[in-house]
């Protein structure tokens, strides 16, 4: 068993059932109500629900099989569909041109794991779909308010500007935000957010 499968062996949801606050900005901001939508890493399964509740037709892809658990069971609870798969994003196969709109919230993975990850996703977008992301940021460390414990496994502004180079940029920005998500998400953070779309 992984560490991601014991750490949500329990039956409370680490991080909350609410939806990421990003997330629900950019739906909002997108209107993001109907199309295929792929969320990456997505643990227990919040952000992936709040889309499903939306209208999109919804996957959710993680590296731990109790994670999709507690996803299914979120679904059912809110009434809506979300198809889970057991997904290593460091080696996983991407379907070209696949989804409208692929999220990672907080998916943090080691860097070469990382560049085969962000390859894969603007693979699988449809031309004019989106790109949405919140993550940690290379300055997160003092902070202490969640996230990985090494610096290698956060983001870079610039790295991750550069990955979407050709894309439109809808939205950047990397700085401070306060997050209050469960247990392990908590108060001042320092974050990067991107809205790219595929041209």
């Amino acid at each position: 068993m992984n560490p991601w499968d014991r750490r949500f062996q329990n039956e409370t949801y680490i991080y909350g059932k609410a939806p990421n606050e990003f997330i629900v900005s950019a739906q909002k901001k997108l209107n993001l109500t109907k199309g295929k939508l792929l969320a990456v890493a997505e643990g227990e399964g919040r952000n992936a629900v709040y889309f499903a509740e939306k209208g999109m037709s919804v996957t959710a892809w993680d590296y731990a099989e109790e994670g999709l658990k507690k996803t299914r069971k979120l679904a059912e609870e809110r009434h809506v569909q979300v198809e889970t798969a057991l997904a290593d994003l460091t080696n996983a196969t991407w379907t070209p041109e696949t989804f409208d709109a692929v999220i990672n919230v907080f998916g943090h993975i080691d860097p070469a794991g990382r560049e085969h990850m962000l390859s894969g996703i603007k693979n699988t977008i449809k031309p004019g779909g989106y790109y949405i992301s919140e993550v940690y940021s290379k300055h997160q460390l003092p902070y202490k308010s969640g996230g990985p414990p090494k610096e290698e496994f956060l983001y870079d502004a610039k790295e991750m500007l550069e990955a979407f180079e050709n894309w439109k940029i809808i939205h950047f920005y990397t700085g401070e935000v306060i997050r209050q998500e469960g247990k392990l998400h908590n108060g001042l953070s320092h974050i990067i957010q991107i809205i790219a779309q595929k041209t």
